[in-house]
């Protein structure tokens, strides 16, 4: 299921970063989960974005992440 939610912190050199969802939950994400035509390098804090929620060792984490 497609969330929303806003870019919450990025480490750019590092290439992950964290999106809270509109509830308030937080996922981490990697440049690899970017939708494509989607830029990791383009993102900033506080964008909006949409992703879906997958499981992971480590807890949920957000993947198709795209600009909204």
């Amino acid at each position: 299921m497609t969330q929303n939610g806003t870019v919450k912190r990025l480490v750019l050199d590092r290439g992950f970063g964290f999106i809270a969802d509109d509830r308030g939950n937080e996922y981490f994400f990697h440049r690899t989960g970017m939708l494509h035509g989607s830029a990791f390098d383009g993102l900033r804090e506080g964008t909006r974005v949409t992703f879906e929620e997958e499981p992971s060792p480590k807890g949920p984490h957000a993947a198709s992440v795209r600009v909204v």
